[in-house]
């Protein structure tokens, strides 16, 4: 409530002010991030000739450690990768082998999806990484949004700049768009099926594409979610890549 108060005294009738954005962006960080999440969801990665489907589920810390096993199908049944702060390793059971996700692999595609080991590493709230303006105002989906430039401010961060759609009334991004530091458009996402969960809007499918290859892109879907709940230590532990 006190954001949302900040907010309104804060506004001009010619713009929103830089402020504000931050506001904005800390409201957003709100709603996306949590102390812990657990995750069941589906992947459908759209070829340009054909569709595959992954199942998978994921427990999360922060931004710190991750934990993530293929359900579905079979041949992909019992990958799982664990990242721990900046190092990322993938177990696959038809070797038998754990090897670990560094440097420019980090860029290659997860699965064959738009997402890359990159992606999937950078969990950090965005009021960490980058510093916010707000460019203006759009209606995307019949929702009114502000329109967010976000450049970043530290280093170690796969885009250098995005820009967000973020829904006035939810505050939740429909739509953001991920830029190299050239300025080339690397990738564009939208959110969809906002709903309220465990007292927070959170998207629960999300649209990736990779401007820089063919197919119709990535759609992730979102199947059940649990905010804040007890995670056993030993999930984020290389010897539970075997097990």
């Amino acid at each position: 409530m006190k954001y949302c108060k900040m907010i309104l005294g804060i506004l001009f009738s010619t713009g929103v002010s830089a402020q504000t954005a931050e506001a904005i962006l800390d409201l957003v960080d709100q709603n996306m991030s949590s102390e812990n999440r657990i995750v069941e969801s589906t992947m459908i990665i759209h070829g340009r000739r054909v569709s595959r489907t992954i199942t998978l589920k994921s427990w999360s810390v922060g931004s710190e450690r991750a934990f993530t096993e293929y359900l579905s199908p079979a041949r992909e049944q019992g990958t799982k990768m664990l990242k721990l702060e900046d190092q990322l390793w993938l177990y696959s059971p038809s070797t038998d082998r754990t090897i670990q996700i560094a440097g420019h692999m980090l860029r290659q595609s997860v699965m064959g999806s738009d997402l890359s080991y990159e992606d999937l590493m950078e969990d950090r709230k965005l009021t960490e990484v980058y510093d916010a303006e707000v460019a203006g105002e759009e209606t995307l989906e019949g929702r009114n949004t502000w329109v967010l430039e976000l450049t970043a401010k530290v280093d170690d961060v796969a885009y250098y700049s995005r820009k967000e759609w973020i829904d006035r009334e939810r505050y939740v991004p429909l739509r953001e768009e991920l830029y190299a530091k050239s300025g080339q458009l690397l990738k564009r996402t939208d959110l969809k099926d906002v709903k309220m969960i465990q007292g927070r809007w959170f998207p629960t499918t999300m649209v990736f594409k990779d401007m820089l290859k063919d197919g119709e892109g990535t759609e992730y879907v979102i199947n059940s979610i649990q905010f804040n709940q007890q995670i056993p230590e030993y999930i984020f532990t290389k010897a539970a890549l075997k097990q």
